[in-house]
């Protein structure tokens, strides 16, 4: 489609579906969201010329994964958003069916975005592209077409560059999946941009002294961070345990250490990232302070993605809140970025047993929660956050079932730190040790209550609305 209908297209999309998802009562007050249609992963995420930007995998025709366009969002402070030109449409050969995720750096001064353009064939084959595109004078951005063709020795699964420069070079990470259908990210180097050359694989199934870990690996990350390198990443088949790797697809890290030269990567076991019911896609990038942000996909490819009662209002998904990582001992750790609390109304305070404590609004809430015993916390009768001695146990009905499910994280919590939306809440354990992101659909408006005989220390606040402009 010619790009001037396509984005006519887009526009009346826009027009009409707008309206009806700000009726939805699940739709987030404050956490980034789609106007209409799907939203999937962050992109690009950068700081840049003094502003944050984010784009983002949209399909503003409708709720299914179709159409892969850019959306595109700035901030000055991370709170409050606007739109920007629609950065990529799938408008030329080389991307028709789809622009799908990359990231974006600053190459001389000029905001540039690393994609993948996906091309499937009539007979069920694909190939991918890795392109580039440069942000213009009126906001959008000018295609500069492929500049990496599929790799001898993968499948057409090859996607989502990340893309930073080292020592006066540019470094890319690549998801990939090999001929034998095994996971892997590669690494590429360039001196401009324009001609990259493939030094090896540095992760994936089968290698660093992994087993078989996923038929494919998508949304690489990789940074240092205190003396550690981490590598997210999202490997897709990797067999379900009991209490780890539930969801249809997990996100998960490497932590080791990293040479350029030779490239290597040495690292240990795979960690969930998240291991809540929705978390996909995380990207990072650097604050101009120096500190290391994350935002993720508050969502799961296939699953029960298509079940959830937005649709009915014309959107689906919703973006994490954003975080800062720091590293202990070479783990992750993920805290609500300090910018937020801007978004905190009156503070309030409680002490007592849970099973006196006075019910909560559960929309637009930040509580934070310290104890020694057991209790439960029941939001919306919705989501139940079960606080164990051996650890968090969340529980969820099944939108297509109505069984109870259920995610765990392992350990001993002494702290929680909850941040809840329309439908979503993110829950932080001991300071960020561990996180746990889901989507909830209740009835609005919906409380938040506590249950067990134990003693509990709680500090709330409502949060203001901080919609996108």
């Amino acid at each position: 489609m010619p790009s001037d209908t396509l984005l006519s297209a887009i526009l009346q999309a826009v027009m009409k579906g707008q309206p009806k998802a700000r009726e939805d009562s699940h739709y987030p007050r404050w956490h980034l969201a789609p106007v209409t249609g799907l939203m999937n992963d962050p992109n690009g995420f950068i700081h840049f010329a003094g502003r944050y930007h984010l784009f983002y995998q949209w399909n503003p025709f409708g709720c299914q994964h179709k159409h892969k366009c850019w959306g595109h969002w700035s901030s000055a402070d991370l709170l409050h958003w606007q739109h920007e030109p629609l950065a990529l449409m799938p408008d030329e050969d080389y991307d028709r069916d789809g622009c799908y995720s990359g990231s974006a750096i600053d190459d001389g001064g000029k905001l540039t975005l690393c994609y993948t353009g996906n091309v499937k064939f009539a007979d069920g084959s694909r190939t991918a592209w890795q392109c580039l595109a440069v942000q213009n004078d009126a906001g959008g951005f000018t295609k500069l077409g492929p500049v990496v063709p599929l790799p001898q020795g993968y499948t057409g699964h090859v996607r989502d560059p990340k893309v930073w420069r080292h020592e006066g070079r540019w470094y890319m990470v690549l998801g990939a999946q090999d001929q034998a259908l095994r996971g892997k990210v590669l690494l590429l180097q360039s001196d401009d941009l324009r001609h990259w050359t493939l030094v090896g694989e540095i992760a994936g199934s089968g290698l660093g002294g992994l087993e078989e870990a996923g038929y494919m690996w998508e949304c690489p990350d990789l940074f240092t961070l205190d003396e550690a390198t981490f590598l997210l990443c999202c490997p897709q088949g990797v067999k379900a345990q009991a209490t780890r790797f539930l969801n249809t697809y997990p996100s998960a890290y490497l932590s080791g250490e990293f040479h350029y030269d030779p490239a290597s990567f040495q690292h240990g076991p795979l960690h969930e990232l998240d291991t809540g019911f929705e978390f996909y896609a995380p990207q990072t990038t650097l604050t101009a302070d120096g500190r290391r942000l994350l935002v993720g996909w508050m969502g799961v490819p296939d699953g029960e993605e298509m079940r959830q009662p937005t649709i009915a209002f014309g959107w689906l998904h919703q973006m994490t809140c954003v975080r800062e990582l720091s590293a202990r001992r070479g783990k992750l750790y993920q805290q609500p970025v300090s910018e937020l609390q801007a978004l905190r109304g009156e503070a309030h305070e409680w002490q007592g047993r849970a099973n006196d404590a006075p019910a909560l609004a559960a929309q637009n809430l930040e509580l934070i929660l310290e104890s020694e015993e057991e209790l439960t916390l029941n939001i919306a009768d919705t989501l139940r956050v079960e606080w164990h001695a051996t650890g968090i146990r969340l529980a969820r009905r099944s939108l297509e079932s109505g069984d109870w499910q259920y995610r765990y994280w392992q350990g001993k919590v002494q702290k929680l730190h909850l941040l809840c939306d329309s439908s979503s809440v993110e829950i932080f354990i001991n300071d960020g040790e561990g996180v746990m992101s889901s989507r909830y659909f209740p009835e609005h408006p919906g409380p938040l209550t506590f249950a067990g005989p134990s003693r509990l220390h709680a500090r709330y606040w409502s949060l203001r609305s901080c919609m996108v402009e």
